[in-house]
């Protein structure tokens, strides 16, 4: 975290501070942070917090089979992704992307993806189980940075729709 009067995004490793940039110039206050005991899954993260699982907005980023596109579902960290749902929902099959294709699309590593900043904008989805919560916390481009947000400014920022996408 930053000290007050500093710029938020000084100290931060260049993939976290092109997440900060991109929240400053969509107009938000958000502030990334770092945790040195690692964010890199949902139960990191949500122990360095102390948050619960729930509130971890994860990122997965899937690859749509026809088009090849990127397709990002956001989910909160105590579900598994639907994929037949997130399929029907997007309207093509889908595949796991490997991570070679995660970083070449999003310009973030496995463990990090944010929610935005992506190098190509892909197709989004957001957990509807996200919106029970007053606050969420997003992967912010490293696997120890996170910030924190309510769901109305995670929708707001990926102008993407909360679905069902919960497997189970």
């Amino acid at each position: 975290m930053s000290e007050a009067g500093s710029d938020p995004a000084s100290d931060l490793q260049p993939a976290a501070r092109r997440v900060q940039e991109a929240l400053a110039a969509k107009g938000l206050s958000l502030e990334v942070s770092t945790f040195p005991a690692g964010t890199r899954t949902a139960q990191d993260a949500a122990a360095a917090i102390g948050c619960e699982v729930a509130q971890i907005a994860k990122s997965l980023i899937f690859r749509a089979r026809s088009s090849n596109r990127p397709v990002l579902a956001v989910v909160s960290g105590a579900n598994q992704a639907d994929e037949s749902r997130l399929a029907a929902l997007l309207g093509e099959e889908i595949g796991r992307a490997n991570a070679a294709f995660v970083r070449e699309r999003t310009g973030f590593a496995i463990g990090g993806v944010p929610p935005i900043a992506h190098v190509e904008p892909p197709v989004t989805f957001l957990d509807s189980d996200l919106q029970t919560f007053e606050e969420i916390w997003a992967a912010a481009g490293t696997p120890n940075t996170v910030f924190r947000l309510t769901p109305d400014e995670l929708a707001a920022m990926t102008e993407a729709p909360f679905v069902e996408l919960r497997r189970g």
